[in-house]
């Protein structure tokens, strides 16, 4: 299998729900790219893939989860200086709308 020529950080997001916002930080500019696991297969072929997001100027750098499955979040240098240190946190869509109580 090829892989690409440039280094990245391959963060697995496991099945996600529709909605969940992802939060990405970063300590330099570099590509930040979501994608199905489809597509993360065709990142690592080079072949032609699908993503959200792009080229992360500030940080930290929010996407959300468009669809519910499983998910991949790519950062990479390629067209930048160096690879960023990264980290990832996931922010969960509420099921609850505020307002809305528990029968007791």
């Amino acid at each position: 299998m090829a892989a690409p020529h440039f280094r990245y950080t391959h963060y697995d997001l496991k099945p996600q729900r529709a909605g969940t916002t992802i939060e990405v930080t970063l300590n330099a500019v570099n590509n930040v790219r979501l994608m199905t696991s489809v597509n993360f297969q065709r990142f690592t072929e080079l072949l032609d893939f699908k993503y959200i997001g792009g080229v992360a100027k500030k940080s930290p750098i929010r996407l959300v989860i468009p669809e519910n499955g499983h998910w991949h979040l790519i950062v990479d240098m390629e067209g930048h200086h160096g690879l960023a240190e990264s980290s990832v946190k996931l922010i969960v869509a509420s099921t609850t709308t505020a307002g809305h109580q528990q029968a007791s």
